[in-house]
């Protein structure tokens, strides 16, 4: 079975504005909410989703930060567009503990932002990504998935 788990934020949102990690989540809702996403991922990932068993969301942020993402994520229809199940969400408060999610949910192919989240997760995850955008990265899972175009 092959199971694909992706980040969220820099990954899904768009958090090219700031440095920081949720830097995209200052202000109040009005502004969170009009956060972009990432150019192509809602499209990429509802593409990929249907070369997956299933597909998980995998973040790490604290506790306020999870209620952001999941408020961003249904306020942009994300769950209905992608075909990712709602509940199919999972969230840490230290990057490598991505590992163990991923450990836990069988993920298979991982697809993250950040070289330690990659290096962590690469003794549990066959096919792990660090992304960049959306095309490469898609045409990548793609290739090991036999979902060529």
């Amino acid at each position: 079975m092959n199971r694909l788990g992706v980040d969220i934020g820099r990954v899904i949102i768009d958090g090219s504005s700031g440095p920081g990690d949720t830097s995209f989540f200052s202000g109040d809702t009005a502004d969170m909410l009009r956060t972009p996403a990432v150019p192509g991922a809602f499209e990429a990932i509802a593409r990929l989703v249907p070369l997956f068993d299933e597909t998980w969301l995998v973040s790490k942020c604290g506790p306020r930060i999870q209620q952001r993402s999941l408020q961003w994520l249904r306020h942009h229809h994300f769950f209905t567009r992608t075909g990712v199940a709602e509940g199919n969400v999972r969230f840490c408060l230290r990057r490598p503990e991505k590992a163990i999610h991923c450990a836990d949910l069988r993920i298979t192919h991982f697809i993250d932002d950040k070289p330690d989240v990659i290096a962590a997760v690469t003794p549990v995850v066959a096919h792990a990504y660090l992304f960049k955008n959306w095309p490469t990265t898609e045409a990548a899972v793609r290739g090991s998935v036999g979902g060529g175009w």
